[in-house]
């Protein structure tokens, strides 16, 4: 049956990325899925987000695992949105015991330059969009009554400043607090609650030119390959970039019974970035 046999998990930025490697390392598991992501624009975001093909994708690579996905197109600023993908997710599958809130933007700026709609749009997806997302799952899990997890994705930018990050810093720092208190709270419930914080992942979050950028900024055109280079002075493990596997591995056991006793905890997956 896998570490999640029979198990159902709720998914946000399902579409790519290190969601859709969630989706399928659980399912592969054996849980069932409900994932969501959004075709909406977000016109501050400085590379292409997820399309509806993307969620196509995750839905076909996870059934070719025989795994059941009920997927729906919701964007995290939309509770409404949210609370129909969950429910229907639970009518089709009956339970809910795992809730992933991975959804989240990247668009570097200086602090006192950036637009107010810059920092909004921030604020509203990485950590509005995860409160939300959190309201309207986690109460299918509590009705259950057999306990469950909760994963909320953060980042090594919580923990390590860096130049331009200050909308991103402050919402993924908001998601530690966020984390403790509904851990807290959650714990009557013997459900978990916990946040996984990676140093830079290969994803198209961060393999865009306006993170090139940012991280060159002595570079007219940096390219990917200049970017690694000042990638890797970030790590003390000689790494520029891990993979969404890397992070999934992770999740899944703060997911799955045998951390059973971990609930209240931030999970640097960073190879050495916040020493």
């Amino acid at each position: 049956m896998g570490k999640l046999g029979g198990k159902v998990a709720f998914i946000t930025g399902a579409g790519r990325g290190q969601g859709r490697t969630h989706a399928l390392r659980f399912a592969q598991e054996g849980a069932d899925i409900v994932a969501v992501d959004t075709t909406a624009r977000v016109a501050t975001v400085p590379y292409p987000l997820s399309g509806a093909d993307d969620l196509a994708e995750t839905v076909r690579l996870v059934e070719a695992t025989g795994r059941r996905i009920v997927a729906r197109d919701a964007d995290v600023r939309d509770f409404a949105a949210l609370s129909a993908a969950v429910t229907a997710g639970v009518e089709a599958f009956g339970r809910l015991d795992i809730v992933v809130a991975n959804a989240g933007i990247s668009s570097p700026a200086p602090t006192l330059e950036m637009s107010e709609a810059v920092w909004q749009d921030m604020i509203d997806i990485n950590l509005t969009g995860v409160w939300k997302s959190l309201k309207a799952a986690v109460p299918h899990v509590i009705e259950g009554g057999r306990g469950g997890s909760v994963v909320i994705t953060s980042s090594l930018a919580a923990f390590h400043a860096n130049e331009n990050t200050a909308h991103y810093s402050a919402s993924k720092s908001g998601l530690v607090m966020l984390m403790k208190v509904l851990a807290k709270e959650l714990a009557p419930h013997n459900i978990r609650v916990n946040t996984v914080h990676p140093t830079t992942v290969a994803t198209e979050m961060i393999l865009n030119e306006a993170t090139y950028r940012l991280f060159r900024p002595d570079l007219a055109e940096p390219d990917r390959a200049d970017f690694e280079e000042a990638a890797r002075t970030l790590n003390r493990l000689p790494v520029a970039a891990l993979e969404p596997e890397d992070i999934t591995a992770t999740v899944l056991h703060l997911v799955s019974d045998e951390a059973r006793y971990i609930t209240g905890t931030t999970q640097l997956i960073d190879a050495g970035g916040a020493l």
